[in-house]
């Protein structure tokens, strides 16, 4: 246990503070906290969304948590954070956290939302490559370094939305499911060609309310794609199709969104023949 160890006590009334300011429309997608932490306590708690900032006034100390389980000191803890078997919670932090805590090196879930984080760098996630999900919806970010993601091999869903980022930094392929940048201010310049086309697994694929000028590359994996909003103002027959395989369909692709973007959709009526589906947006 002594890996799990830092330097704060566990203080109880964190964990219901937290519980009742966790906001169960997550940008990640839905069902996306593990099963067994929604039994219980939590699953009282996790259903309104935040009604205040305000932080509630201490409980009295509950003296069950270590009746069986021997010293306090033996307990899990991080600082300013509440770590649950695995997962750790650092949702609107008081005072302001400006960048990513110190984690258990054993951390696979982290919700770091709505607080103060301006930069991410290497070294932040470069002891917990175990991490599964992690949401830093709603903070300040504008940078990530190239490497900051790079290692998690095991990262299934990453949020960025609600930021500042003007470009985006490499992102883990081998297992990435879901990835949420809406609402940043990413141009095309700022997102690579190629960006996710090694992302077999890709699934979500949500960077509504950008400045993209043009569709990045989409692999043939995506299900849910959003684009609305932005500054895209033409498609061609290889944004979604191929112009070298009349035969190839995009069978996943089941919800496109473009509205909100220039582009008049019905100029490209060639684009469009390999999905099953149309792209939501303009068309006159």
């Amino acid at each position: 246990m002594k890996a799990l160890l830092f330097t704060c006590m566990l203080v109880p009334w964190l964990v219901g503070a937290s519980a009742r300011r966790f906001d169960q429309d997550s940008q990640l997608i839905p069902r996306s906290l593990p099963g067994r932490e929604l039994n219980g306590y939590f699953g009282d708690h996790l259903k309104s969304r935040r009604a205040t900032r305000e932080r509630p006034l201490a409980d009295e100390p509950d003296d069950s948590l270590t009746k069986d389980e021997g010293d306090a000191s033996d307990l899990p803890t991080c600082l300013l954070c509440v770590c649950l078997t695995g997962s750790v919670y650092c949702e609107e932090v008081s005072p302001d956290m400006t960048t990513v805590p110190s984690l258990p090196k054993e951390t696979t879930y982290l919700y770091a939302r709505f607080n103060k984080i301006k930069k991410i760098s290497t070294k932040d996630f470069a002891d917990t490559l175990g991490l599964k999900r992690i949401d830093l919806t709603g903070n300040m970010i504008s940078e990530i370094e190239d490497g900051a993601f790079s290692k998690l091999t095991d990262l299934e869903e990453l949020s960025l939305a609600d930021n500042r980022l003007v470009k985006l930094p490499m992102l883990p392929a081998a297992k990435l499911k879901s990835f949420n940048a809406n609402n940043n201010l990413l141009k095309t310049k700022g997102v690579k060609a190629n960006a996710f086309k090694k992302m077999t697994k890709l699934a979500n694929l949500l960077l509504a309310d950008n400045q993209l000028e043009a569709v990045p590359h989409i692999p043939d994996s995506v299900r849910i794609l959003h684009l609305q909003n932005n500054n895209i103002t033409e498609v061609n027959i290889d944004t979604f199709c191929r112009s070298n395989d009349t035969y190839f369909l995009r069978l996943s692709l089941s919800e496109v969104r473009m509205d909100g973007n220039p582009v008049l959709l019905s100029k490209y009526p060639d684009s469009f023949t390999c999905m099953k589906v149309l792209p939501i947006g303009r068309y006159r």
